[in-house]
């Protein structure tokens, strides 16, 4: 398993900015408007919003 890191996305259907994990297990959605931002996918998670910044 590869080394998951969290990253600040900004959502594509409201534009709020929030962090989530890349490793996610579970669908991840928008804090403010509902809209999927990240789906499970076996390993690292697929985002479905614009990736803003790598967290270390």
């Amino acid at each position: 398993m590869g080394k998951y890191r969290f990253i600040k996305i900004r959502c594509q259907s409201c534009k709020n900015e929030q962090i989530i994990f890349e490793g996610a297990t579970i669908k991840v959605k928008c804090l403010i408007c509902d809209a999927i931002v990240a789906k499970p996918k076996g390993g690292k998670a697929d985002i479905q919003a614009r990736i803003i910044e790598v967290l270390n």
